[in-house]
């Protein structure tokens, strides 16, 4: 049996061992695994245009039905990615595009009908990857600036990590906008919880410990259970000045399993929009999902891709149009689900990390989100603070990859820094890409190189223009 699945999956090939790829598989499940709780938050807490919660009614969401096909939607497309791509890459609902979806189009419309948006966005990626074009797109892009995404996105998660301990926060007072903890000095247990965690994983990491932030995780979680049971402390419900626990309260839970409710599968309109608030709304709506989905996986994918060690000489990973595909077909399953678009995890960074270099953590991923569908009281006993210091470590390692920038090339080097820069600070991968690419088209076109740009990236550049330009453009139309 493992001779079968060294050779599938190329394991002994690419320089792993199958413990490492379980082992990968288990820490990127770890890391990801708060979306089985959050994703519910986001799409629960807001009413459609006709006052029903997603999977309720007017008197509130249906939680656990949201959870399970949460968990049911990332388990079945981090195995097929595993298996068909063999990249070890996991999905779920993405974050974002969820409260995109919330947000901005459940209160315009029904949930059936926003979901069906989702759907829509999802076959439009699926068709754009099979004639090519997707592909094609990303081999357009300059392999410094693919080196760049995968730099911006190490700081993101970084931060990301960071936001979620509690280690920084909002000041709420406008300036500075972001700050050490709460007025500046770390108050609560949980963020002493985060900071020791974070230690640990260092000090494993730097002795060439393996499994350094599975043990880690595992290390912070038993530590926060027993903080929990001495100081009771409460969750922060959704209140960035809280002391508290950040989405899980950690503890032995009440119960280990649950029967999963899947009643949201298949809960969507295709064209119920189109009557709800009109084409050009739609239009626009479809256009804003549409950009977010297809540049954020091509970021994703650049930065796994780069920490394992499976881009070519031009920065693309091995069997990007694999990928690709799968990815496509998530972002439908994902509103088929009514659980929003699923895309590529970042996250899965942790698990490379870890030593993932297969499919085969990607199965192990997936796996084990088809398990918490059963056991979401056990994945909600793993505290957000215990799993989130794995992306401070993994941005470090991310971030070493910027030696790769020339950055005495101004042509190279300013597209590279905004897309570095902004995607942390606007809390957006999109937008840092959107900002590098046309920041690149520029300097080509104001000193006379714009033939050494290609015709895609002209392309996109207009696109991304229009994405930045969609409130005026919104407001001038409806």
């Amino acid at each position: 049996m493992t001779g079968v699945l060294d050779r599938y999956f190329k394991i002994s090939e690419r320089g792993s061992t199958i413990p490492r790829e379980l082992r990968g598989g288990l820490v990127t499940f770890l890391t990801m695994a708060y979306i089985v709780v959050l994703n519910p938050i986001i799409l629960g807490g807001v009413a459609d245009a006709e006052g029903n919660y997603l999977g309720g009614d007017s008197e509130g969401a249906n939680m656990a039905a949201i959870a399970a096909a949460t968990a049911l939607i990332a388990g079945l497309m981090s195995i097929i990615m595993g298996l068909v791509a063999n990249f070890p890459l996991a999905l779920a609902a993405g974050l974002g595009l969820n409260a995109f979806v919330a947000y901005a189009v459940a209160t315009q419309m029904t949930w059936a009908d926003a979901m069906g948006l989702v759907v829509i966005e999802g076959i439009i990626i699926l068709i754009l990857v099979l004639t090519g074009f997707r592909k094609a797109v990303f081999d357009a892009v300059p392999r410094q600036i693919k080196t760049a995404i995968a730099v911006g996105i190490g700081l993101f998660i970084t931060l990301v990590g960071l936001v979620n301990a509690g280690f920084v926060r909002t000041t709420g007072q406008g300036s500075p906008p972001l700050g050490l903890g709460v007025d500046g000095v770390l108050h609560g247990w949980p963020v002493l919880v985060f900071c020791i965690g974070l230690v640990v994983m260092i000090g494993l990491y730097a002795n060439g410990v393996r499994g350094a932030i599975l043990i880690g995780i595992v290390v912070t979680t038993v530590l926060a259970g027993i903080v929990q049971a001495v100081t009771d402390t409460p969750g922060s419900n959704g209140d960035p000045f809280s002391t508290g626990w950040n989405l899980n309260v950690p503890g032995i839970p009440d119960s280990i399993a649950a029967v999963p409710d899947l009643s949201l599968l298949g809960e969507f309109s295709l064209l119920g929009s189109f009557d709800k608030i009109g084409v050009v709304a739609v239009i626009l709506l479809i256009f804003s999902l549409l950009l977010a989905d297809f540049f954020d996986t091509m970021g994703t994918m650049t930065a796994v891709g780069a920490e394992a060690g499976l881009n070519d000489e031009d920065g693309a990973p091995i069997n990007t149009q694999r990928i690709l595909v799968i990815d496509s077909i998530a972002a439908a399953a994902g509103g088929a689900a009514s659980v929003s678009s699923n895309t590529s995890y970042v996250e899965s960074t942790a698990g490379v990390g870890d030593g993932a270099r297969t499919g085969l953590a990607s199965v192990t991923t997936g796996v084990l989100f088809l398990f918490s569908m059963i056991f979401t009281p056990l994945v909600g006993a793993i505290p957000n603070e215990a799993a989130v210091a794995a992306l401070v470590l993994v941005g470090f390692l991310m971030m070493t990859q910027v030696t790769g920038i020339d950055w005495d090339d101004i042509e190279i080097a300013i597209p590279a820094f905004l897309t570095i820069v902004l995607m942390p600070f606007t809390y957006s991968i999109t937008v840092g890409i959107g900002a590098g690419f046309l920041a690149f088209v520029f300097l080509k076109l104001v000193r006379g190189k714009f033939r050494e740009v290609h015709v895609l990236m002209w392309i996109i550049a207009i696109l991304f223009l229009a994405y930045f330009l969609l409130g005026p453009l919104g407001d001038l139309l409806l």
